[in-house]
């Protein structure tokens, strides 16, 4: 039976991992013609600006007609993502957006290209078994010949992926086990407030910009100091004992 883990944005069976999506990869995801009907009944149910659905008002602006609603046009981006990767890829979720930019009108009738650029990927450090992917969508008008015209939409964001699953071992492959050791004695349970902190801590580590994590500590952190630096020093015995409270006497250095 196949796993959540394993099945794409669209409940299918994935055939694309984290490990797939490495940064330079760029995914075609086609080609969207703006439907004129659908472009303003977006825009009366969602965004009625009237450069969006007054075909007068637009006529004698500078606009010189209807514009699609910004909303529309990542619409399209998203619906174009869905269809062309994440049908196929082990999607999870996304934490958000880092950039989303119109650059140019859309109208009805426009030809768009759409495509995703993997900029960056890197394993999940709070949630095992996930990568985060960082993206770049673009929308390029086409000319009448088919060739890109003007990018008229940019955004970046992030994704979560699932690594591609480890096969298990077959049953009975497992070495058999040998004559059983003698039991030791038991080891001192570890006293309270030593346990791993919990996962939901780590969650902090899949947002942009997050600071050092324990691997990341400095040295000078208490934590890491070694206790030799901080015994105190043995007294010589040609040296006679500092009265306790005294000021410390400086030693030369090499």
């Amino acid at each position: 039976m196949t796993t959540p883990a394993t099945r794409s944005g669209t409940g299918q069976p994935a055939e694309l991992f984290f490990e797939d999506l490495v940064p330079g990869l760029t995914v075609d995801l086609g080609v969207v013609t703006v439907d004129g009907d659908e472009m303003v009944a977006f825009a009366r149910r969602f965004d009625p600006q009237w450069y969006h659905v007054d075909t007068d008002l637009a006529g004698e602006s500078r606009h010189g007609g209807l514009i699609a609603s910004g909303f529309y046009t990542v619409s399209l981006f998203m619906r174009a993502y869905v269809d062309h990767l994440l049908s196929r890829a082990a999607a999870d979720a996304s934490p958000g957006l880092e950039e989303l930019r119109w650059l140019a009108p859309v109208r009805a009738g426009d030809r768009l290209a759409v495509r995703v650029d993997v900029m960056g990927a890197r394993p999940s450090t709070a949630r095992p078994g996930l990568g985060t992917v960082s993206l770049t969508g673009t929308m390029l008008r086409l000319g009448p010949d088919d060739r890109p015209e003007q990018e008229v939409l940019r955004t970046r964001f992030r994704g979560w992926f699932a690594a591609r699953p480890t096969e298990a071992e077959p049953a009975g492959s497992a070495e058999p086990a040998g004559p059983a050791e003698p039991a030791g004695p038991a080891e001192p349970a570890e006293p309270a407030g030593t346990a791993d902190p919990p996962e939901a801590d780590l969650s902090e580590a899949d947002r942009p910009d997050h600071g050092p994590t324990g691997a990341d500590q400095p040295a000078s952190d208490p934590a890491e100091t070694d206790p030799a630096e901080t015994r105190p020093a043995e007294t010589s015995p040609d040296r006679p004992e500092q009265p306790e409270g005294g000021p410390a006497k400086a030693e030369p250095h090499d």
